[in-house]
């Protein structure tokens, strides 16, 4: 545990070298468990790289700590009717260490151009879900994460103004929308769901071809989503966004 935990603090994937100095122990000692916890997934290598990071297990053991968090499993229950309401695709996000992380997708009647993997991190930028933990989350969370993000960005972090107006422009509107920016081609709006007491807020978002998010569609879409969220917040004994 002492070297997953070396892994997971990383925020990336390491070499022997770097795991044997986080961990305190010799690379040899160091490799001999590496091999253990590869064998049940836990942890897995690189073929291109050689370098370790947390594996399949450990990604699975993470999403399934999350879905028995009790409010997502009460949040859950309000999915699929809100995937009939609207046919279209609906997926649920908590948040993570390192950003946003799917823990619920429940496909629609539309094709989309994407796999969806449970348990994918989202970026904050580009994604609506990420644009909603962008504005309702302290900076002390969010920046670190999009620092991080960023960094492989060209466009760089954005100014404190421009951080500013993105998140008015979501607290006025009640949903964050997005078109295109992680995937080509598709459509998403997010609201944020507010448990009750000091528990970070959760994430309901819809997902749609961009072929067919005209303002009709994207209007009706997103009076679905925001009675929906206010169906949740009631059942989980909110008072309101922060």
């Amino acid at each position: 545990m002492t070297i997953v935990e070396a892994i997971e603090r990383s925020l990336g994937p390491m070499s022997l070298t770097q795991i044997a100095n986080a961990s305190g122990m010799g690379p040899s000692k160091v490799h001999r468990y590496l091999v253990s916890l590869s064998r049940v997934g836990l942890i897995a290598r690189s073929q291109r790289s050689g370098l370790y990071d947390l594996g399949p297990a450990a990604r699975r053991i993470g999403v399934e700590s999350l879905r028995r968090m009790d409010e997502v499993g009460l949040v859950s229950e309000h999915l699929p009717g809100l995937r009939d309401r609207t046919s279209h695709a609906v997926n649920l996000a908590v948040w993570g260490d390192q950003g946003p992380v799917l823990v619920r997708w429940d496909y629609g009647s539309y094709a989309l151009p994407i796999t969806v993997r449970v348990g994918a991190t989202l970026p904050l930028m580009t994604s609506s879900v990420g644009l909603v933990y962008l504005t309702y989350l302290p900076e002390s969370l969010t920046r670190p994460v999009l620092e991080s993000q960023q960094s492989n960005d060209s466009g760089g972090v954005p100014t404190g103004a421009e951080l500013a107006a993105l998140r008015e422009k979501v607290r006025r509107r009640g949903v964050a929308l997005t078109s295109g920016g992680v995937i080509p081609g598709v459509t998403s709006l997010a609201a944020p769901v507010f448990p009750a007491g000091e528990s970070l807020p959760l994430v309901i978002a819809l997902a749609l071809p961009a072929r067919v998010a005209d303002d009709a569609e994207v209007a009706r879409i997103e009076a679905e989503l925001l009675t929906t969220v206010e169906m949740v917040g009631l059942d989980l004994g909110s008072s309101g966004g922060a």
